[in-house]
């Protein structure tokens, strides 16, 4: 069975710590690292591009912000996602992390769910995919 490796992108050690709990019961995805600054996140996703499939990233980090990540994320490849996690996903922050590269924008108050759909669903397609086989 496949996995999901996942890095999260979280300055609040609790949120992050929950998170990463979370994902490993409810989505069955395999956390594989995390960071708490704009630039380590940036160095480890842009050095380790074959290590990871998902990144979920905050928009506002204890040294920078998730849009930096997302713009050195760019070039990743077409397999891997990039999702954010954010209290402050309003319509035009969706918008401006579209426009970054986002696969999906969720909020950390009302859309938990919907994220774990949505590692469910990557899961999924990895494992149905033939790749995978």
């Amino acid at each position: 069975m496949t996995t999901v490796r996942t890095f999260i992108v979280e300055d609040n050690p609790t949120i992050r710590k929950n998170l990463m709990g979370a994902l490993r019961e409810v989505a069955r995805v395999d956390p594989v690292g995390e960071a708490e600054s704009e630039e380590e996140a940036s160095r480890w996703l842009s050095c380790n591009l074959s290590q990871w499939d998902l990144a979920i990233v905050d928009l506002f980090l204890k040294d920078g912000t998730g849009f930096s990540v997302l713009e050195a994320c760019r070039h990743r490849g077409p397999a891997q996602k990039i999702v954010v996690l954010s209290n402050f996903a309003t319509p035009d922050m969706r918008r401006r992390c579209a426009q970054l590269g986002a696969d999906a924008v969720f909020d950390k108050a009302t859309e938990i769910e919907d994220l774990m759909d949505y590692c469910l669903r990557r899961r999924q397609a990895q494992f149905s995919s033939p790749a995978a086989h």
